[in-house]
């Protein structure tokens, strides 16, 4: 009797011993599942907080770069090339080529007031915009991508408010092989000087602007652009 009680007694021991051990560890799972949310929530949020910080932008106004993109996609497909002349283009289009003076071309981290529309030369921010497609509301402020045009870039620019259309067809030009590479050393952005012109190219010492842009236009910036790539005072690769 005494030996069936023992091990009635063993027994019992025994299953709560593990209902023990099973309750532990269901407990600490729990515990471990509600660290591991909190740790992806923090990650969610930290996530999200890079993304606004590093993605936001910002007015083009007081930094060198903006929101830009080296691989901006378009719709639309460019008519055949059929002027090759940049001077019979652009008068073919309308539009007035012209070579103003030098300004300058010290550095400096003041404003400048150039005296240009848009602006082709003069002195600049020691930090150039990067070459690519800059969101509308992006523009990079002048002083740095006059510096841009030191070093030998096309600035593609279209007046602000302009179409979506007019903005597509920017970026499909810039999106053209030079030199065997599409977007070669060139910039497409929104006007933030208030010329009158539709849409405009300039270099250093060289522009082009437009009232508009039909066939004939986009022949006359395929064809500044080709004349006058790497054509500034400095090559910067």
């Amino acid at each position: 009797m005494s030996s069936r009680q023992e091990e009635k007694e063993r027994r019992r021991k025994e299953r709560e011993e593990a209902e023990r051990k099973a309750s532990a560890q269901s407990a600490r799972t729990k515990r471990l599942q509600i660290i591991g949310g909190a740790v992806i929530g923090i990650a969610v949020v930290v996530v999200a907080i890079v993304l606004i910080t590093s993605g936001g932008g910002g007015s083009g106004d007081g930094g060198g770069n903006g929101s830009v993109s080296t691989t901006a996609s378009t719709a639309v497909k460019l008519p055949t090339r059929r002027i090759t002349n940049l001077e019979d283009a652009a008068k073919t289009a309308g539009c007035t080529l012209k070579s103003p003076p030098i300004e300058g071309r010290d550095h400096t981290t003041a404003n400048v007031t150039y005296k240009t529309n848009p602006p082709t030369s003069g002195n600049h921010n020691p930090e150039p915009s990067q070459d690519g497609v800059y969101d509308p509301g992006n523009t990079p402020s002048p002083e740095h991508y006059v510096h841009s045009l030191e070093h030998g870039r096309i600035e593609l620019q279209y007046k602000k408010g302009s179409p979506q259309r007019t903005i597509d067809t920017m970026t499909a030009i810039f999106n053209e092989p030079v030199n065997g590479s599409p977007g070669y050393h060139a910039l497409v952005f929104e006007n933030n000087t208030g010329m009158t012109a539709a849409v405009a190219a300039t270099a250093w010492g060289q522009m082009i602007t437009c009232p508009g842009l039909d066939d004939a236009t986009i022949d006359a910036l395929r064809d500044f652009r080709e004349r006058y790539t790497d054509k500034g005072p400095e090559f910067i690769p």
